[in-house]
């Protein structure tokens, strides 16, 4: 048979299917700092549902769970570990501006 005469077939291609990132057995609550702490990026923010591999619940739990350990503490707000880094600056001039003609 002609290749273009072949009807369209799909790949067969085998893929691993990924495990879920919560398992059944896990609790989602703010004291679970385990689990919460794998939801989160380096930078403090929660971490989107695309890339998390949850469902739409398990991250509205999430959501709330992170911001209940936000609230009490337990987590901080924002990650400040940049903030202390000394960033070499532009050098400034201190003498009198000259217009340009």
């Amino acid at each position: 048979m002609d290749k273009s005469k072949q009807p369209f077939r799909k790949s067969k291609r085998s893929f691993r299917r990924r495990l879920p990132p919560i398992g059944s057995g896990d609790r989602i609550n703010y004291r679970n700092m385990s689990l919460i702490s794998r939801f989160i990026s380096e930078q403090g923010k929660i971490l989107s549902r695309r890339v998390n591999r949850l469902t739409l619940k398990q991250q509205r739990l999430i959501t709330i769970a992170i911001k209940q350990a936000r609230i009490l503490s337990f987590l901080p707000f924002l990650n400040n570990e940049k903030q202390f880094e000394r960033v070499e600056s532009i050098p400034r001039t201190t003498g009198p501006r000259t217009r340009n003609k």
